[in-house]
């Protein structure tokens, strides 16, 4: 039984290995998307290897009742689909800050900042034209502390890089 699992795991490893397509070494871009308000990221990725790659990205994100920046790192493993198209999932996280600006009623005003942090997950799939150009759809999960980032959020993008 022990052989027959070793064998497989090897199998497996092995065919997830020559689905990997040999990813940029650089890309850099931004990433537009939100899931408490509107923003953009400027994203930036480096490869670790032919199918490993860390991902940073330096975000904004506002409504009408706060401000917010966040810095989150994922680190994502590419598998090739077909042709220019592959698929990803990573993890991570990140940290950053908010601001508030909320109006309760017509006298009452609550301003007040905080810090937090967050754990991420990451799925998507990119398209790697012939052209130094990637352009990828991602879904983020991300749950973290404090009042910005206390429950389970859902993060939908779209993210145009240049590869380099």
């Amino acid at each position: 039984m022990k052989k027959l699992l070793i064998a497989v795991c090897f199998i497996v490893a092995f065919g997830f290995q020559s689905q990997a397509q040999s990813i940029a070494e650089h890309a850099i871009g931004l990433r537009f998307g939100g899931n408490n308000g509107y923003g953009a990221e400027i994203s930036y990725q480096n490869a670790l290897g032919d199918n490993n790659r860390l991902e940073i990205d330096l975000g904004w994100r506002n409504n009408d009742r706060f401000d917010a920046f966040k810095l989150t790192g994922l680190y994502q493993w590419v598998w090739n689909i077909e042709g220019g198209f592959n698929w990803f999932v990573g993890v991570g996280g990140g940290l950053g800050s908010v601001s508030y600006d909320e109006r309760y009623g017509n006298d009452d005003f609550n301003d007040d900042n905080e810090v937090f942090i967050f754990g991420a997950g990451n799925i998507g799939i990119e398209y790697n034209f012939n052209i130094p150009l990637l352009i990828a759809l991602d879904f983020r999960p991300e749950i973290g502390s404090g009042n910005y980032n206390n429950d389970l959020d859902f993060d939908i993008a779209l993210a145009l890089r240049y590869q380099f």
